[in-house]
């Protein structure tokens, strides 16, 4: 069984050898032209898997990734050299070639001596972060904001994250059909550049900062993917062991299994207490914190009760509800209540301004740490149910609702209910929404507009339950 192997790779290599030895000193040409060049490529920064060169203070800041071009050289080469190795000499040829490739490897293994001795003499005497635990500086919140020109990344880290990853064999494709993975990255990371240095600004296998609250403004800034991090995120330090499903649904967590160091309020009775309404540092859902099924008390009024309850709607598809998604501004109470009827539900929602995300773990549920900016991460017709409360409001514009709800119908399958709670704008502008709504063609199940009574008089609730139609 292994003899037809070894002739298949011996046929292989005079033909192949040149091909591979011509890329090899194609490479080591074009390193060479990058480091005698002083051009500032920064528009190439996300278009090529090849990492460029910057110009700082009129002198050559080469980037990290060079290095990592450079010793994949060095492992193709090392390829060839074990299968050279490993075949039977028939040929001066074959000899040649192995001569060859050695005297290649020699010369990329003084070539990344040479170009790490350039990178680091460089480095060392500019303010440029250079390598992956640099630039611990405060952020700068107006580039988070409202993004910045400059798109050159100075991370070393960065550069190796966003490098391609080549299978191992080398040139042979993994079971996805490809040949090398290529890490993902948001586009408008770009425009936020120091601040994703600082975000990669770590020593690897390390602890990581506790920074998920630049993480997070880097996410609805529209830096969405973040790159990976290779360092250990923070533990809270008394951490105990979480409740039994049983009864974990409608228990407060307890204090020490969250870590408050990001937040105004310090411990969970802060976030319910009476007294500290106004100073929480969140306002959306201020009730949520309180994990009871009060909320879901609904008058039964039609006239001036915008809320269905969650019975009404299952009984619309009985036994057909299983699993969805709830988009809203939430510690998971819905999907709590979903779940005493068997339903499961993923929870999408940020912590804006308090561990939204943490107390739906606790409570035994299944977070979803999402941006509103972010694509589903689910696949093409496979929920039940999508729904969202006090989420979708008169502030989102047109457009960004209609990429919203395309995405919603996207991972709904047929038949599937797309239930929206109380949506409110100002009574003017009501008309305006609902035709979006109208727009997706679903068949209206349940379906009700009245009064906002609570706040501004000139504002309306509008409630629907929705059913995607069967489309060919």
């Amino acid at each position: 069984m292994q003899k037809p192997s070894v002739l298949k790779s011996r046929k292989w290599l005079p033909a192949g050898l040149p091909v591979m030895l011509c890329l090899c000193v194609l490479g080591s040409i074009l390193t060479a032209a990058i480091l005698s060049s002083n051009i500032f490529y920064s528009e190439l920064l996300f278009r090529s898997t090849t990492s460029v060169a910057t110009v700082s203070r009129g002198q050559l800041v080469l980037p990290h990734s060079l290095l990592n071009q450079i010793a994949d050289l060095q492992t193709q080469v090392g390829v060839l050299l074990e299968q050279l190795h490993g075949a039977s000499a028939e040929s001066k040829a074959l000899t040649t070639f192995a001569d060859q490739l050695l005297h290649i490897a020699t010369s990329l293994d003084k070539f990344a001596k040479a170009l790490s001795d350039f990178y680091d003499s460089n480095s060392s005497g500019t303010n440029e972060v250079s390598t992956v635990d640099e630039d611990f500086s405060d952020p700068d919140e107006s580039e988070i904001n409202q993004g910045s020109d400059t798109h050159s990344f100075n991370s070393g880290e960065l550069h190796n994250y966003t490098a391609l990853k080549p299978n191992r064999p080398i040139g042979k494709k993994n079971f996805l059909g490809v040949e090398a993975i290529s890490p993902s990255v948001g586009l408008l990371c770009a425009n936020m550049a120091s601040n994703v240095d600082r975000f990669m600004g770590y020593k690897i296998y390390r602890m990581c900062p506790d920074d998920w609250d630049i993480a997070q403004k880097l996410m609805i800034s529209g830096c969405d993917p973040l790159p990976r991090r290779r360092c250990f995120s923070k533990t809270p330090p008394r951490y105990s062991k979480p409740l039994p499903i049983n009864s974990s649904l409608w228990s407060q967590p307890a204090d020490t299994n969250i870590m408050w160091s990001h937040y105004k309020c310090k411990d969970y009775s802060c976030l319910v207490s009476n007294g500290t309404i106004g100073k929480r540092g969140f306002f959306k859902c201020s009730n949520c914190f309180d994990l009871s099924k009060r909320g879901w008390e609904i008058p039964t009024n039609e006239s001036t009760s915008a809320e269905f309850t969650i019975d009404e709607v299952l009984r619309l598809k009985p036994g057909e509800i299983r699993i969805g998604l709830d988009f809203s501004p939430t510690t998971g109470t819905f999907a709590a209540l979903m779940k005493e009827r068997n339903v499961t539900i993923a929870s999408a929602t940020l912590n804006l301004g308090a561990p939204f995300n943490e107390v739906i773990a606790l409570r035994g549920l299944l977070p979803l740490y999402l941006s509103i900016g972010s694509r589903l991460p689910f696949f093409d017709n496979t929920l039940d149910i999508v729904h969202s409360t006090l989420f979708l409001d008169g502030w989102m514009g047109l457009d960004l609702l209609q990429f919203v709800l395309h995405d919603w119908d996207r991972v709904l399958r047929p038949k599937g209910l797309l239930w929206v709670d109380r949506f409110f704008c100002k009574r003017d502008e009501l008309k305006m929404y609902l035709d979006e709504f109208s727009r997706l063609h679903y068949k209206k199940l349940l379906w009700r507009v009245v009064p906002k009574t609570d706040k501004l008089e000139d504002e309306s609730f509008f409630s629907a339950v929705l059913e995607k139609p069967l489309r060919s």
